[in-house]
């Protein structure tokens, strides 16, 4: 059996927005076409043995933060969002990483 990524959903609106494609926070609304590009990203990231995978697909951008964001990485969801989240390793019959996505934010903000 071959091991993929674990996805975890850190906030409700989140997995609200991937499982429903949208999400009952009006704080948290985006445009259609990003709510497609952020499933998108997130299958893709669900589809990956870890996030090795992710920083061979050029365009997700994958990249470890900086400054007050050290600790998390992130993929581009478009030029404009990324989706953040924490990497852990689980040592056990098979080596898993678990992403817990944290933000879908607008990184120019």
């Amino acid at each position: 059996m071959q091991s993929v990524m674990i996805v975890i959903f850190e906030k409700k609106y989140l997995q609200e927005l991937y499982v429903n494609g949208r999400t009952t926070s009006k704080k948290h609304r985006f445009q259609p076409d990003i709510v497609v590009r952020y499933v998108k990203v997130i299958n893709t990231m669900k589809n990956q043995k870890d996030v090795t995978g992710l920083a061979k697909i050029g365009s997700l951008h994958y990249e470890h933060l900086k400054g007050d964001k050290r600790g998390y990485s992130s993929v581009r969801v478009n030029d404009q969002y990324r989706v953040e989240f924490t990497e852990e390793i689980v040592a056990g019959q098979e080596i898993a990483t678990i992403c817990n996505i944290t933000e879908l934010s607008n990184h120019y903000n």
